[in-house]
């Protein structure tokens, strides 16, 4: 009986070491595909880059030896230190969806090799969806599509290619894309709200919010959630400035000129329940002062505020 044990013993010992090697050979190989490719890539000069993309889409699968999961995690990490080094190069900060200016020609190539990889890999499509279409949108929808057909009952990769065709004003189509992926079993009630919504308003502020709202809340990257709270203070910000220019434009009307500081019209917007500063300011939804503008006559947001400008 004794014997049996140790043979046994034995036996489990050697499946653990040949797992154990196993494994330090696909780490091996990821650590040696990667220099690999990092040696492929061209030189960059000083003042004109000329970047080239490692190995791309089916090749990349070919030479992963089997380890695709953690290839397409080398390629997603990736992408997001491509965006971020871009992002560093600028002297303010750019939002996460609105990017164009950057000219992130391998975006798309790394996230489309990621999800080639892993076809089930929902963070690349997600930020597909949310980054790339100010670079270019017809990848953008392209690698989404291609989400969809490896994942067809996945209804959030339907809400990420129903939010690029909203950002393109294309209405129908998001429409259309929210009414599919409300008929997936599993899908939240207001995806469907939301077909109805894009052909009934789909232009409007309310129509915003739902979206960014509903990514605020199901984002899998803190990049893309905080993008959306920050659109969120936009558009909050946006219905406040409405109102101030009421105001103002109300002050004017009667007193015959715009005010020339915010405490001339303080009365009125703590009656309009806006939060107001010890200088009587109205604070923006992030919390920051707003500015009088064109000697009184209309409102801005202060350069320091969190709100997005544009």
């Amino acid at each position: 009986m004794k014997m049996k044990t140790s043979r046994q013993s034995n036996v489990w010992t050697s499946r653990d070491i040949a797992l154990a090697l196993m494994i330090i050979v696909g780490l091996g190989s990821i650590v040696g595909i990667s220099r690999w490719m990092d040696r492929r890539r061209l030189p960059t000069d000083t003042n004109i880059e000329e970047e080239n993309l490692y190995v791309t889409g089916r090749t990349a699968r070919r030479v992963s030896l089997g380890f695709n999961g953690l290839l397409a995690d080398w390629y997603w990490m990736r992408s997001l230190q491509y965006v971020g080094r871009k992002i560093l190069s600028l002297p303010d900060e750019v939002p996460l969806d609105d990017l164009g200016s950057l000219k992130l020609k391998l975006l798309a190539p790394l996230l489309d090799t990621a999800t080639t990889l892993d076809p089930q890999f929902m963070e690349p499509y997600e930020y597909a969806a949310v980054v790339l279409p100010a670079v270019n949108v017809d990848e953008a929808i392209r690698i989404t599509r291609k989400g969809i057909a490896a994942n067809p009952s996945t209804w959030r990769l339907y809400q990420h290619l129903g939010y690029i065709y909203w950002q393109r004003r294309d209405f129908k189509s998001a429409s259309e894309t929210y009414g599919a992926g409300a008929r997936i079993p599993g899908a939240p009630a207001w995806m469907e709200a939301m077909r109805a919504r894009m052909l009934a308003e789909g232009g409007s502020r309310t129509t915003a919010r739902e979206i960014y709202l509903r990514m605020y809340e199901q984002a899998g990257d803190d990049k893309v959630r905080d993008m959306a709270r920050r659109r969120l203070l936009q558009l909050d910000s946006l219905d406040e400035q409405d109102v101030i220019r009421k105001i103002l434009s109300g002050y004017s009307g009667k007193a015959g000129h715009c005010p020339a500081t915010w405490r001339e019209i303080e009365l009125f917007l703590r009656a309009s329940r806006f939060r107001v500063d010890a200088a009587g300011a109205p604070l923006d939804s992030a919390g920051t002062p707003y500015r009088l503008v064109k000697n009184g006559c209309d409102v801005d947001l202060d350069p320091k505020s969190e709100v997005p400008y544009k």
